[in-house]
């Protein structure tokens, strides 16, 4: 399967070769690079990385492999100002005041680089956590093909939003059409495996590209963007902008269930930008945590970020 695999995912970016690429440094944007530049002159491969004050352990890895692979290499650093000024737009864009803003934070901010690049084509990891299994508490589901199968029927990646709103063009090889089905079919064994006495997600997915790039890229730990990029930081800040007696108060004067003060902070910037929540449609049920509509199907809220299993 391993060599299956290899041959899908090599076909799937030869065919949404593109000259720039969000590169952080982990497995899959790794792979990913390493396969664009045994197909392309290297040099000619636009890498933007972004980290949080220089915060982020995903410059590490993103410079060191970008030296190797030869890569023309961008990594920006993004301050404190400039990430709270971009907030605003971020959930306008979105319109949706889900916690995981950080996590969209660094992707703006890598799609904006490239853009102002004048590179409008870009490629992105995104799916590869999905059907790979690469998330964590994806290691305590019994049945995860059957989990993974429903979830890619509702899959959305920020990053398509994003770049829609700037004008660019997203490329995504974890989900080509011939990669995806032999993905689904991957026994849940070769997903999530003990390698060197080490439980890893995406097994598979390390196993097939070993000699691409050094295995210091293949079998590093799972690093959520908003970490890797050092964006996490973000939330003690914007936590702190906010008295315990001013959440207190506005968690009692608005109807929204609030996670914490950062979750009020998006959900105020909302309401700047875009208005009122907006109301269920026709065919969707109610969102207990904010109100808004939600397919029926669907237990993730994409206004507010609740789970249904969290209220």
């Amino acid at each position: 399967m391993t060599e299956t695999l290899r041959a899908l995912l090599k076909n799937a970016v030869e065919k949404n070769k593109v000259p720039g690429i969000l590169f952080s440094g982990g497995l899959d944007t790794s792979i990913l690079a390493g396969i664009l530049c045994s197909l392309s002159e290297p040099s000619r491969v636009h890498a933007v990385s972004v980290s949080f004050l220089s915060d982020g352990e995903d410059q590490h890895y993103a410079k060191e492999l970008a030296e190797i692979l030869r890569l023309h290499h961008v990594h920006i650093s993004v301050g404190v100002n400039e990430a709270i000024g971009a907030i605003p737009k971020v959930i306008k864009t979105l319109e949706s005041f889900d916690p995981g803003i950080p996590n969209d934070l660094a992707a703006y901010f890598g799609l904006k680089t490239l853009s102002d690049m004048n590179v409008t084509s870009v490629m992105t990891g995104d799916g590869s956590d999905e059907i790979f299994g690469g998330y964590d508490y994806m290691r305590d589901i019994d049945n995860l093909s059957a989990y993974i199968q429903n979830m890619t029927h509702h899959m959305s990646f920020s990053s398509n939003a994003l770049a829609n709103d700037l004008g660019m063009d997203i490329r995504q090889p974890f989900l080509d059409e011939d990669l995806l089905p032999f993905a689904l079919d991957i026994p849940d064994s070769l997903r999530i495996k003990e390698e060197n006495g080490k439980v890893y997600g995406k097994w598979i997915l390390r196993k097939a590209f070993e000699g691409l790039i050094p295995n210091k890229f293949i079998w590093q730990d799972k690093r959520p963007l908003e970490v890797g990029s050092g964006m996490s930081s973000l939330r003690d800040i914007i936590t702190s902008m906010i008295s315990d007696k001013e959440f207190s108060e506005k968690s009692r004067e608005y109807t929204v269930k609030f996670r914490n003060k950062e979750h009020l902070y998006y959900y105020e910037t909302f309401r700047k930008e875009i208005g009122e929540i907006p109301l269920p449609r026709k065919g969707e049920k109610t969102c207990r945590g904010c109100g808004a509509g939600m397919e029926y199907k669907k237990g993730h809220c994409k206004v507010c970020g609740w789970m249904e299993n969290e209220l």
